[in-house]
């Protein structure tokens, strides 16, 4: 990475480049407590201010405070990496009053939940790609299905849907990790020995950038089954295949009515899932902060973000990103 063209524009980060008309004024963005959110939330900052010329401020927030603080305080202005899936009825209940307004999806196709195996598995066993073929074949994953810690919202949903495709009666074992970190690194371990594995990760995360894994073809989505699955207390749930998670920008009424041009812009900042794995893939592998991985973005991925502004934004940012 050019570290001159990173230190020039993490500088530049601070304040606009440029004289601007147009008045931006205030703005501010939350920033959730992830990777792949900060990463968002430095683009859309550098965007803003120096393409748009405004002073923005960003809000270390999660998804439930941030919908709380905009319910009672009508701040932050953005709400962005939001999943709405996480968010209970308070985000339905806000949309509908009128208090927040849906921008749309800052993650393509959204956020994904999926069963895997190693790609050099599948090459080598092809009918483990789907769910029946592991079934039939529980030795070659090695035996093992690795499931999300306890506390963990997937956790709820695998202790579900194991049963209901018969995984433990088809002689796999469940074993349960005790964090995230033991999760990621049974990963590594298999990809280190080229050894089977098969369970439970999600994207957009560094582990799914770095590795070759390949989503288990589980069926077709239920979407009442899915709905059951949620409950830690259900009963006899049927198969399902994961729905990607929809991943949002969401902006105050107040703000949307006051700032068309940057909601213009912020209801195209898409990223693609997949693009967003390898920057989590090279912050990890670079040791780099979510300001790193997003220069890193705007300067390696400009033919993803260029479409996203108004003409006179992108001649402001080109010039910011030549310095």
């Amino acid at each position: 990475m050019n570290k001159l063209l990173l230190s020039s524009a993490l500088t530049l980060l601070a304040a606009p480049a440029f004289a601007q008309d147009g008045d931006c004024g205030e703005v501010s963005i939350t920033e959730m407590n992830w990777a792949s959110a900060s990463v968002v939330t430095n683009v859309a900052s550098f965007i803003m201010t120096q393409g748009y010329g405004c002073t923005v401020s960003t809000v270390p927030s999660d998804t439930v405070p941030a919908m709380t603080s905009v319910s009672e305080n009508g701040e932050p202005d953005i709400i962005t990496e939001l999943w709405s899936n996480a968010t209970g009825q308070i985000y339905q209940e806000m949309r509908a009053a009128g208090t927040i307004e849906e921008l749309g999806p800052v993650l393509e196709p959204g956020g994904i939940d999926a069963w895997w195996i190693p790609g050099y598995l599948a090459e080598e066993h092809p009918e483990l790609t789907t769910i029946d073929g592991i079934l039939a074949h529980p030795d070659w994953v090695g035996g093992r299905f690795h499931n999300c810690p306890e506390g963990w919202g997937c956790r709820v949903f695998n202790d579900n849907l194991l049963p209901a495709f018969g995984v433990e009666d088809a002689g796999i074992e469940i074993f349960n990790h005790g964090s995230g970190e033991t999760l990621a690194s049974s990963i590594a371990a298999a990809f280190e020995n080229e050894e089977p594995w098969f369970g439970y990760y999600w994207a957009p995360t560094s582990v799914i950038g770095r590795y070759d894994m390949v989503q288990v073809d589980m069926g077709e989505y239920d979407q009442e089954a899915h709905e059951a699955a949620q409950n830690p207390d259900a009963g006899d749930v049927g198969r399902t295949s994961f729905p990607p998670a929809p991943v949002l920008t969401a902006v105050t009424t107040d703000f949307a009515e006051d700032h068309p041009e940057l909601v213009d812009f912020l209801s195209q900042m898409t990223f693609q899932t997949d693009t967003m794995n390898a920057i989590l893939s090279w912050m990890d592998e670079n040791s780099a902060s979510g300001e790193e991985g997003a220069v890193h973005f705007l300067t390696t991925y400009q033919d993803e973000w260029s479409g996203w502004l108004s003409d006179e934004a992108r001649e402001n940012l080109s010039a910011v990103l030549q310095q």
